[in-house]
């Protein structure tokens, strides 16, 4: 029989579902911290040996005190062998309990290449990956000489905050400035990058002793930033892996994985292919499965979960053992998600035999559909996305800047 360990989980959000259940499934004991408020969610307790609720979490962030005292009093009767980030936002937080308690893992420097965009630029800068131009908001001359030497129009976002939220777009210095000033003392938690036009992407993969063991390159058809700030459907597909487009990917995430440092996790990495030039850019990366359904999407197309393979993969780590991947599936899959007019979105119109997934949300309507050709599957995204506009799809007003 093999050795049961015990995993710390961490989780702001109501996700890792199945992450949870492998664990539990690999013979693991296994606790999990999230937020006060998700209690009601159904979370998997049957897979855990207790589930604690700490007091809302503000701005993302952990109140650090409260879960180093839950971790340490743990300690008393259970040696913790893994502390797990199931959330972007729980990545530094975990870092900081296993920099605290000695528990192997991601440290806290490393962390910050995979939750901090700033971070991330200047570790991508310093191993000479191709990004678009940048600058901190620390000094005023450092921000001048930026706008002087990089054309308009920028972005100002958060070092922090994930996915597209808090992004503003800006077209002049002095619509610049203007910006810096209403963020008045919260100017240091953002950053400034020159705004490439172009198509995303995004890299999803697994990563062994340093080494990629899984990934897949996929397209955003909709870029999140579009649809966070002007309404609009949600979609991403597979891109052939053998192909040079994603051949191209799936070599630049390796290197800024290596860059960053990472050993074992699942991560999820964006990267733009900038209409100027022609060339791939990196983004941002995180230590993470991807958002918005992404791993329901590669489930489809290859088999492979995510969630599940990840807790597979920390399984054999704190076990000492090789992890071996399951068989792949070669099939294209593709996502469309969109906020819905009804609670619950009547979705049996959307029939074709493709479609292998369906999303259960209130006031949502969503759909993944697969299959071994990857044109059927766009055609599938195209006629669903025209249809859903025109009959299901609402659109929330953003506060932000376009």
């Amino acid at each position: 029989m093999k050795p049961s360990h015990n995993f710390l989980c961490i989780s702001c959000e109501y996700k890792g579902i199945e992450f949870l259940e492998s664990c539990h499934a690999e013979g693991h004991r296994v606790w999990l911290v999230t937020a006060a408020g998700l209690e009601d969610e159904p979370w998997p307790r049957h897979a855990l040996e207790d589930i604690f609720f700490l007091p809302e979490i503000e701005h993302g962030q952990w109140p650090m005190p409260d879960l180093i005292a839950g971790t340490a009093w743990l300690l008393r009767h259970h040696r913790i062998d893994r502390i797990i980030a199931l959330d972007d936002f729980d990545v530094e937080e975990a870092a900081e309990l296993r920099e605290y308690f000695r528990i192997p893992g991601m440290g806290q420097t490393t962390a910050r290449y995979f939750r901090d965009k700033l971070a991330m630029r200047m570790k991508a800068a310093e191993a000479g990956l191709r990004i678009p131009a940048f600058s901190p908001l620390f000094h005023d001359a450092d921000i001048e000489a930026f706008a002087k030497n990089h054309p308009a129009p920028w972005v100002v976002k958060p070092r922090s905050d994930a996915s597209a939220k808090g992004i503003r777009k800006v077209h002049s210095e002095k619509e610049l400035w203007q910006v810096l000033d209403a963020l008045g003392e919260e100017r240091h938690r953002y950053l400034v990058e020159q705004f490439k036009p172009g198509d995303v992407y995004h890299v999803d993969a697994l990563s062994q002793e340093g080494k990629v063991v899984f990934a897949t390159a996929s397209k955003y058809l909709s870029p999140p930033f579009d649809v966070a700030h002007g309404g609009g459907i949600f979609r991403s597909a597979l891109l052939p892996q053998h192909a040079p487009e994603g051949k191209a990917l799936l070599t630049f995430n390796q290197d800024v994985l290596r860059a960053f440092g990472m050993q074992f996790s699942a991560s999820h990495t964006e990267f733009i292919r900038c209409h100027e030039d022609g060339r791939f850019y990196f983004l941002e990366t995180s230590a993470r499965v991807g958002g918005a359904h992404l791993a329901d999407m590669i489930e489809a197309a290859t088999g492979i979960n995510m969630w599940r393979e990840w807790a597979r993969l920390e399984s054999a780590v704190v076990r000492g053992e090789k992890y071996q991947l399951p068989p792949l599936r070669d099939h294209y899959a593709g996502i469309i998600v969109s906020l819905a007019r009804n609670e619950h979105p009547d979705t049996s119109e959307f029939d074709a035999p493709e479609v292998v997934w369906r999303l259960d949300k209130p006031w949502h309507i969503g759909l993944i559909v697969a299959s071994p050709d990857r044109k059927r599957v766009l055609e599938l995204l195209d006629d669903y996305a025209r249809r859903i506009a025109a009959r299901w799809a609402a659109h929330a007003e953003s506060k932000e800047g376009k």
